[in-house]
């Protein structure tokens, strides 16, 4: 049937997400889903607004929801976007500022979607390798490029680059520098607050990851207006209506109850330690990590073989066959009870 295919297609490689498995019985550590369920809030709002307005469209440019945005991180909703989950945001930052003649630059080690974009887009782009353990060094991006995309904290990795870094590769570039911060919550800075002094930074999270709206897609950038301009303009002319009106109330009800987000959140930093301290007295190699997974590896077990093993035990875990982490795990954060449940597999397995 590839008969019928555009040439376009037949170059591009799909980004492959995560196993969403049918069997409830098993424990999930592979998507970097929040283990604790979004605010109470956000259900009432749910509810609240399921009736004879779902025959309406929603409001086109999600106002309201951009006033909560803005609120909660100190800008202007002229300085907010937002999207079908950070991906959607992603998409369009990568066909609207970041296709230039020049190559984008981006970490050789990070988010797959990134090189997924490029080849939908057709962007030029080149790979900057991390450092031995994985870090990003700012000096390596000073060269001449169209754009620098990265994940800050870094995706699989987990490790997180400071915000005198970030400015450092902000202030360097003359193209747009996105940084990726869909994991920042868990440990790292934000640099949102560096959107006020420069007009090439552009700044992307979701509400996935710590507000536990995964099932939502919900996500946003914050950047001066000519950025955030031109997001709107690649959006409306692509889907006008992209935020449907159950996730505009159900985003906004999640962001203003802080103290879920704040409990939730920590519980997750907690698990994530005490994880990380069990992985490391059964023998793993933990990269530090700013996020809601930790990446390991063991110096004496084939990284894939113990994914086939942990799964067989049910409990399920990410892993990446490519090139420098072929030997490593992406394990998700889970409840106590589910990062136990890890533990214990590991403990027959090894």
């Amino acid at each position: 049937m590839n008969r019928f295919w555009s040439p376009l297609v037949e170059r591009l490689h799909p980004y492959i997400p995560g196993e969403q498995p049918a069997d409830p019985n098993l424990v999930k550590l592979n998507t970097n889903e929040n283990p604790y369920g979004p605010s109470p809030r956000v259900i009432e709002a749910i509810t609240a607004e399921l009736g004879d307005r779902l025959r309406l469209y929603p409001n086109p440019e999600s106002d309201a929801l951009r006033e909560a945005i803005a609120r909660l991180h100190g800008v202007d909703r002229e300085q907010v976007f937002v999207g079908n989950g950070s991906d959607e945001v992603l998409a369009h930052a990568f066909h609207g500022l970041l296709k230039h003649e020049e190559p984008l630059l981006f970490p050789d080690v990070t988010y797959s979607f990134y090189p997924t974009y490029c080849e939908l887009f057709e962007v030029a782009y080149r790979t900057v390798p991390l450092r031995e353990r994985f870090e990003i060094e700012p000096n390596d991006y000073l060269q001449p490029n169209g754009g620098i995309v990265f994940a800050n904290p870094n995706a699989p990795t987990g490790r997180a680059l400071p915000l005198a870094d970030v400015e450092r590769m902000v202030k360097a570039s003359d193209r747009v520098v996105l940084v990726d911060e869909a994991y920042v919550d868990f440990g790292a800075e934000s640099a949102i607050p560096l959107v006020a002094r420069h007009d090439n930074l552009l700044v992307v999270q979701t509400l996935s990851k710590s507000r536990s709206l995964a099932g939502m897609r919900l996500g946003f950038a914050i950047a001066q207006p000519h950025l955030i301009e031109a997001l709107v303009r690649v959006k409306n002319s692509f889907n006008s209506y992209p935020i449907d009106r159950l996730a505009q109330v159900a985003g906004i009800a999640a962001i203003e109850d802080q103290a879920w987000f704040e409990d939730t959140r920590q519980r997750v930093i907690e698990s994530r330690e005490e994880l990380a301290r069990g992985l490391t007295q059964r023998g793993f190699d933990v990269i530090p990590s700013a996020t809601n997974f930790l990446f390991a590896r063991h110096p004496q077990h084939d990284a894939e073989q113990l994914a086939r093993s942990l799964r067989a035990s049910g409990v399920l875990v990410r892993y990446f066959k490519k090139p420098r982490i072929d030997q490593f795990l992406r394990i998700t954060v889970g409840r106590p009870d589910q990062c136990q449940a890890l533990l214990q597999a590991l403990e027959k397995i090894l």
